[in-house]
């Protein structure tokens, strides 16, 4: 077969001509425009692809994977440029912020041209490092004509500062109303939440949801985006409700407000978290679920979404893991809670509450020795926040039954040694330890701090009192007496007076006597002649009208006693009984063993075992004999029984309240 000739190849089709860049710059602004994002990112690489390093692509690019919420894209794109100019260098700061990566945001500023858009960008990152004070410092530097809502940031930065006190007068000197905006009227009724002006705080919330309502029906916002912009305010209204009392209000708000699954993550995590807060160990598994919504999907130990973690405040974020941490201890979830516990303390370096929540751990698996040493060296470590960890620890140990470390723990306290409250603990734990030295000398201490103490509530007076009578009672005679003397020329006390007269009778009759001459007589004993009195050999029986009125009183008593017993009701009877016919009755004997009882019989032995071979006669004569000897063999062998009865009943007799077991086999 001859072979087949070649096909022509076909020829290419034509390409069409790439476009022009104006084409594509056009494009590309029409994409921005309709906010479609990824689009504009399409045709910025296009325009990159033609024109490599053009500056407006580049920014283009940028903005849009901003905006598209890839961040990290936009950050990709800024560093990959060999040179880029320096309002690159704000998105890459910009971009470390949105990344949550706040101390590099804040250097890559500082090498920035100062500006109104770098000082706003500073200002949110001042913020969320909780550095308010620098945060309104800028706020109150800035072009205030160029920058919107200023005002609205201001409050913002005061109340989380803690100076809420302040905002009413920022506004007056900005020019500015709480309902101007409802997020001006949002900030300002925290600031008033701040300040314990919860009922006014609820009003000003109630304006701030009906001026954002009208503001964005207005403006033809959707109805599901109305309800996330409001969720702030609704989250907060449930919360005043919650400060005011209302229990139940807030938290059936907080409950509808889970319920919407709301777009805003925040909102959601803080009702989830209040909620939980509000009821406590009620409901522990349902309260982890909720706590799951809020949660990394990807990780296997707990750990909050990426979303929630970089819009809450390192307070917010601690309550939460906190929170979390009891639940699980309320459930008996033990492996769980010591894996967050161990988590903790990288999350939160600042924080008391990691080590303090590890104590809980271990005081709940009884490991209370562990409890001690932890919080005992974080205050070692951090004397500056080892106020609560010392408190605790000394809880932890009183509770544990080591009254030394507890007192250890409290001595580490200084600006609350000589309070009388803690006084009168260390005094307690020291007796429970034995050191009555101990106890003494904490007393001696406080007196002398308070004596020399100018404060208008002074306690000088209540601790000589206390330290007087502890001192009396561990035998101290002298120590006592002399405080109660003090007591008795500085401040009159009476109580002291009578005090000083009981200790120093004990050592000094003759000085008892003294001081007791200073005692003010009762108004009705005048007429009493104390020392014919002592002579007397005591009151006499008085027989006649006084006996018969005492017994006739307390005849009266008796009755009235009686009278005021309740009835007798008749007792019930079981179905089918008959009182008056009750049969015969119980055998007394029932519970015992059958062998124990008084008409057992035991078995009878086999006679024909006992029979005798051999002729007529002497069968007759052994038959005889053997009836004579049985007949003595029978009485000794009762004889023998009645005795072994009475060994047996006087060996069962304490044995009669048995058990359980025994009375089942009785009853077979």
């Amino acid at each position: 077969m001859p072979p087949r000739a070649r096909d022509k190849q076909k020829a290419p089709a034509p390409q069409p001509p790439p476009p022009s860049l104006e084409d594509l710059f056009a494009s590309l602004n029409r994409h921005i425009e309709r906010s479609e994002f990824e689009e504009a990112v399409r045709v910025a690489d296009q325009v990159l692809s033609i024109s490599r390093g053009d500056e407006d692509a580049i920014r283009c690019k940028v903005v849009a994977l901003v905006k598209a919420d890839d961040v990290d894209g936009a950050l990709s794109t800024i560093r990959s440029s060999k040179s880029p100019p320096a309002d690159f260098r704000f998105f890459e700061a910009y971009c470390l912020y949105r990344q949550n990566k706040l101390d590099e945001a804040l250097q890559s500023l500082k090498s920035q041209e100062r500006s109104s858009a770098t000082m706003l960008l500073e200002s949110q990152i001042l913020f969320r490092l909780n550095k308010m004070d620098a945060c309104i410092d800028i706020y109150q530097n800035l072009p205030k004509p160029k920058i919107e809502s200023v005002e609205v940031n201001s409050v913002a930065g005061l109340v989380a500062a803690g100076r809420a006190s302040e905002v009413k007068r920022m506004m007056d000197k900005l020019g500015v109303k709480a309902n101007n905006s409802f997020e001006l009227a949002y900030n300002s009724a925290c600031s008033l939440i701040e300040l314990n002006k919860y009922t006014d705080a609820e009003q000003l919330l109630l304006v701030a949801r009906r001026i954002g309502q009208e503001t964005m029906v207005s403006d033809n916002f959707p109805e599901d985006e109305i309800e996330n912009e409001l969720a702030p305010i609704s989250v907060q209204l449930a919360y005043v409700q919650q400060l005011l009392g209302h229990k139940q209000e807030a938290i059936e708000a907080y409950t509808d407000i889970i319920k919407q699954d709301l777009a805003d993550e925040l909102s959601l995590a803080v009702a989830v978290n209040n909620l939980i807060a509000l009821r406590g160990p009620r409901d522990v598994s349902d309260g982890l679920r909720k706590f799951d919504r809020l949660r990394e999907k990807d990780k296997q130990n707990f750990h909050l979404a990426p979303g929630v973690d970089l819009k809450l405040f390192s307070k917010q974020r601690e309550s939460i893991y906190v929170n979390r941490v009891l639940l699980l201890l309320h459930a008996n979830k033990m492996d769980q809670a010591r894996e967050l516990v161990a988590a903790l303390p990288d999350m939160f370096p600042d924080s008391v509450t990691p080590a303090l929540l590890q104590a809980a751990v271990f005081v709940r698996e009884n490991k209370a020795g562990k409890a001690e040493d932890i919080l005992g060296q974080f205050s070692e470590k951090f004397p500056d926040k080892s106020k609560v960890v010392l408190l605790a620890r000394a809880q932890v140990a009183a509770a544990a039954g080591h009254p030394h470390i507890a007192a250890e723990s409290l001595a580490k306290i200084p600006d609350i040694q000589h309070m009388p409250a803690t006084v009168a603990t260390l005094v307690s734990l020291k007796e429970r330890a034995g050191d009555i030295d101990g106890a003494a000398a904490v007393l001696d201490a406080a007196i002398n701090w308070w004596s020399n103490a100018m404060t208008e509530d002074n306690k000088l007076t209540v601790l000589m009192q206390e330290a007087a009578s502890f001192k009396l009672r561990h035998g101290r005679e002298e120590d006592a007496a002399r405080l109660y003397e003090e007591l008795v020329k500085s401040h009159g006390s009476v109580e002291a007076l009578v005090g000083l007269v009981t200790t120093v009778a004990r050592v000094d009759v003759k000085k008892a006597e003294a001081y007791e001459k200073k005692l003010k007589p009762l108004p009705g004993l005048k007429a009493v002649d104390v020392n014919s009195l002592e002579k007397t050999s005591g009151a006499k029986h008085d027989e006649g009208i006084s006996h018969v009125r005492i017994t006739e009183t307390y005849e009266e008593g008796k009755s009235k006693a009686k009278s005021k017993k309740k009835r007798k009701r008749k007792p019930k009877y079981p179905k089918g009984f008959d009182p008056a016919n009750p049969g015969p009755p119980p055998d007394p004997e029932r519970w015992l063993p059958k062998r124990e009882r008084s008409s057992y019989r035991p078995k009878r032995k086999d006679k024909r075992a006992a029979q005798v071979r051999g002729s007529q006669g002497s069968v007759a004569r052994d038959k005889h004999e053997a009836g004579a000897t049985s007949n003595t063999s029978n009485s000794k062998s009762n004889q023998t029984t009645t005795s072994k009865g009475a060994s047996q009943n006087a060996v069962a007799e304490p044995s009669k309240p048995s058990s359980s077991k025994s009375r089942k086999k009785s009853r077979n």
